[in-house]
């Protein structure tokens, strides 16, 4: 099937094929029908599949079908989102596909000011993408309503249930009306997300299953190297001097401050590149993003923020500095290679602590990750030998508690023998009366000599200096 065979208006097929785009792509064959006939969707689908176009496409073309025009402070369609890249990602796509329309469209998402974002409600929009906690923000100041909505998108749920935005979609799911159409996307179907598509599909959606949930793409070449956690930077510095063909990476740290270290490290070795987190402001990352797209960076730090829904086109190797905790994201983050039919290579590091995290890895892909070349390691520094308090250090919770440290540390004291020591009575204190009471409390001495420094208050009159001189002057006087 080619695009130019499905049933879509001659300014989306337009768009199409300026665009690119000639074959659909799994998901997208299989959902564009169900959701032109007006269905609620399930979609399963890895990341990098194509399932933007495959809800983008439908609503563009049922929003021309219906011919109605957009109202004030309202939007037609929303798409609900975990992560500002992504909001503006999809939004850009919305905006390729109706660029020959005159369907309007606008991204909400937090870290920046809403003046800006207000002033594009007021007319009313078409297609409204948003993060789940801006949209809320809006809401409550009657800066958008729902009251219309047509189309309800909500991609990437397995995600926002890990950031904790269930309780977001639920007050959102809550203001919507019910007559709508509903298109849920997720690439993992746990049994929690399974409960909330219940809540949001109506009975009997289809279903759009185009991969097994948590398979890596076949066509990225994975390696493996066994590593300290101290080499780690150097092994990352050698593979990228070493390798020339390393024009495009994205490297994964588990913590903001992880990230920051590597950039310094790959800073010093004359590599352009540059670190992407949460504690970045919005407009850094923007920039760091946009960098990276435009190949002015070489390598992108990133924390799992990015492990999903940022598209960048020819990213050649993903690196897992760190093994995440959590196996299926291991899946999305070597997702970012290998998109679009092209091949893609994923490098991790694993640490003597991360062997557990490894095999939970390799148990859900199935999947016995190949060594890489050891003749690397002939070019990085020995192994220094790891004491107690930089195993603890290098670990990844806090270790033990400092007092529990300060105790296994200390030797333990030996008390004395029951025999030698001698016991001691209870020292029996009198009882406080009155009397004693009174003679405890310490009283003011006017024979002691006063501390230094220490002035006896003097109460101020007014005029009793003027006063005094007068009396002088009269006897003075007299």
């Amino acid at each position: 099937m080619l695009f130019s065979e499905l049933p879509l208006a001659n300014p989306l097929q337009r768009a199409i094929r300026a665009v690119g785009y000639e074959t659909p792509t799994p998901i997208q064959e299989q959902s564009i029908p169900s959701l032109l006939e007006g269905k609620d969707l399930l979609g399963i689908a890895q990341t990098g599949t194509g399932k933007t176009a495959a809800f983008a496409l439908p609503i563009l073309q049922l929003l021309l079908d219906s011919g109605k025009f957009r109202a004030p402070k309202t939007c037609r369609a929303l798409i609900l989102l975990p992560t500002r890249e992504l909001a503006i990602q999809v939004e850009e796509c919305f905006k390729q596909y109706a660029q020959f329309t005159a369907i309007s469209s606008t991204c909400i998402f937090g870290g920046v000011g809403d003046a800006s974002q207000k002033n594009c409600l007021v007319r009313g929009v078409d297609v409204l993408v948003a993060t789940p906690g801006r949209l809320l923000d809006l809401i409550g100041q009657k800066a958008v309503s729902l009251k219309a909505l047509e189309f309800f998108v909500l991609d990437e749920a397995d995600r926002m249930l890990d950031m904790g935005f269930i309780h977001d979609i639920r007050k959102v799911v809550a203001l919507l009306p019910q007559k709508r159409q509903n298109l849920f996307f997720s690439a993992t179907m746990p049994d929690d997300i399974t409960k909330l598509a219940a809540t949001i599909l109506r009975p009997n959606p289809v279903r759009v299953e185009v991969a097994p949930q948590s398979t890596p793409i076949e066509r990225i070449r994975q390696e493996l190297y066994h590593i300290d956690k101290r080499r780690k930077g150097a092994l990352l510095k050698e593979l990228l001097l070493e390798h020339t063909e390393m024009k495009k990476v994205l490297v994964f740290s588990r913590t903001k401050h992880g990230a920051d270290k590597i950039v310094r490290v790959l800073e010093k070795a004359g590599v352009k590149c540059a670190a992407i987190h949460g504690n970045k402001s919005q407009t850094r990352r923007q920039e760091a993003l946009k960098n990276f797209k435009d190949e002015k960076i070489r390598v992108l730090v990133a924390t799992d923020i990015a492990a999903r829904g940022i598209d960048v086109d020819d990213v050649s190797h993903v690196f897992n500095y760190d093994l995440p905790d959590v196996p299926e994201t291991f899946v999305h983050r070597i997702g970012r290679t290998a998109r679009a039919g092209k091949d893609g290579i994923a490098i991790s590091f694993c640490a003597p602590d991360e062997e557990q995290d490894l095999r939970a890895i390799e148990k859900l892909t199935k999947i016995k990750i190949p060594e890489g070349d050891k003749a690397i390691f002939e070019k990085l520094p020995p192994p220094q030998k790891e004491t107690p308090e930089s195993e603890m250090r290098n670990a990844r919770g806090r270790g033990f508690p400092r007092r529990e440290k300060q105790a296994q540390n200390s030797k333990p004291v030996q008390s004395p023998e029951p025999s030698q020591a001698s016991p001691k009575p209870p020292r029996q204190q009198p009882p406080k009366t009155a009397q004693s009471v009174q003679q405890a409390r310490p009283e003011h001495n006017s024979e002691q000599p006063q501390k230094a420094g220490f002035h006896k208050r003097r109460r101020n009159r007014p005029g009793s200096k003027a006063r005094r001189r007068m009396r002088e002057l009269s006897n003075s006087n007299g």
